[in-house]
C-alpha cells in the first residue's frame, strides 16, 4: 500500500513497512491546507497533530485508512471518513509515559522555579534568597481530572514523590481501574468542587468534547485556592484562556502548559499567546509525546494497525460498527 506520514516518526522504526512491500512518504511539514494536495494517491494516512478535514478526505480518492499516531482523534473529521467508508484508528498508550513524565517535570519546574533560576544564572545574577521559597512536593495534594492511562501514569509517578492524589468518584469505572485506585491509595472525592477545594495542584487529562470544551472557566477558577498549580498537557481548548489570565493575576495561579488554543499549524512559527507569555506560565511546545521512547512505541503501534488492516482485521478502530 501507499502510505503518507504527515508528521514526523522515527524512519528507522518504519523500515519493516518497506520490507513488507509497502511504500511510504514522510512529510512533517504538511498542514491542514497542504495535506489536501498531498493525499491524492495515498491509501493510508498517518498523522499526529495535523488536522484531517473533509476536504482532505474527499481528495483522498484512494484513501482507505487514517491512523492517528496517538490517542485523541478530535483533529480528524470522523463523520466524513465514515461516510466514505474509511477506517479511522488510533494508537492509545504509546505516549503515556512521555506525557506523564512531562507533567511531573512541569510540577517540579513550577515548584522550584527552575526556568527562572537558569535564566538568572545565564544572565550573571545570583539570587539564592529569592529562589529558596519552594514549598516542595512531599505531602502536597494533587487532583487528577481524567483517570485514563495518562492520569494513572501521572498518579504512579506523583505517589513516588510523596504526593497525595485525589480523583472524582465515577461509578462507570471498571473493576480493574477501581483496583488500581485502591492499590495506589488514591482518594476519591464526591465531585469536582470537592476536588478543587482539597487540592493545591490540579492536572487535566481529558479528551476534547462538547462537555469538556473550556471547562476551566470563571466558575472553575473561582473554586481554586490562591496559589494553586494548574497543569494541562491534554488539549488547549479545555481552558478559557481569558478567564485563566484573569485568575492568574488575581489569585497567583501558576500554570504548566504543553497545549494552547490556536497553536501554530507548523513545527516552527511565531506564536502570539498572552497565556504562553504570562510570567506565571511555564510552557512547552506541545512536546508531551515527543520523546524517542514514545515515538518508537507509536511507530510500532502504527505498523500493527497496518498489518491488521491488510489482513482484513480492525485494530483500535474508532468508527467501525460494533460487532
Amino acid at each position: 500500500m501507499k502510505i503518507l506520514f504527515a508528521d514526523k516518526l522515527p524512519e528507522t522504526e518504519l523500515e519493516p513497512l518497506r520490507n513488507k512491500g509497502h511504500s511510504y512518504t514522510i512529510d512533517q511539514d504538511l498542514n491542514e491546507v497542504s495535506l489536501v494536495d498531498a493525499i491524492s494517491e495515498a491509501e493510508v494516512l498517518v498523522v499526529r497533530s495535523t488536522v484531517v478535514n473533509k476536504a482532505t478526505i474527499d481528495a483522498g480518492k484512494e484513501l482507505r485508512l487514517i491512523i492517528r499516531a496517538g490517542s485523541g482523534t478530535n483533529t480528524i473529521d470522523i463523520d466524513s471518513a465514515t461516510t466514505r467508508g474509511i477506517q479511522v484508528s488510533n494508537i492509545p498508550g504509546g505516549n503515556t509515559a512521555a506525557v506523564a513524565e512531562l507533567v511531573i517535570g512541569l510540577i517540579i519546574a513550577i515548584d522550584r522555579n527552575i526556568p527562572d533560576n537558569i535564566t538568572d544564572l545565564r544572565n550573571g545574577r545570583w539570587n539564592k534568597k529569592h529562589y529558596s521559597t519552594a514549598k516542595g512536593l512531599l505531602g502536597r495534594n494533587l487532583g487528577i481530572i481524567g483517570f485514563g492511562q495518562i492520569g494513572q501514569a501521572v498518579t504512579a509517578r506523583a505517589i513516588a514523590f510523596g504526593i497525595n492524589v485525589f480523583v472524582i468518584q465515577n461509578r462507570k469505572r471498571g473493576k480493574s481501574v477501581m483496583e488500581k485506585l485502591d492499590g495506589m491509595g488514591v482518594s476519591q472525592l464526591q465531585d469536582l468542587d470537592a476536588l478543587l477545594d482539597r487540592c493545591d495542584i490540579v492536572s487535566l487529562h481529558l479528551p476534547l468534547t462538547p462537555d469538556t470544551k473550556e471547562m476551566v472557566n470563571h466558575s472553575f477558577l473561582q473554586k481554586l485556592k490562591p496559589g494553586t498549580m494548574l497543569i494541562n498537557t491534554s488539549r488547549g481548548e479545555l481552558i478559557d484562556e481569558s478567564a485563566l489570565l484573569e485568575a492568574m493575576d488575581k489569585k497567583e495561579i501558576r500554570v504548566g502548559l504543553d497545549v494552547y488554543q490556536d497553536e501554530p499549524l507548523t513545527g516552527t512559527s511565531a506564536i502570539d499567546s498572552a497565556l504562553a507569555q504570562h510570567p506565571n506560565t511555564y510552557g512547552t511546545h506541545h512536546i508531551g509525546a515527543s520523546t524517542w521512547q514514545a515515538q518508537t512505541a507509536v511507530a510500532e503501534g502504527v505498523i500493527e494497525v497496518i498489518d491488521a488492516f491488510e489482513r482484513g482485521e480492525t485494530l483500535n478502530c474508532i468508527n467501525c460498527p460494533l460487532s
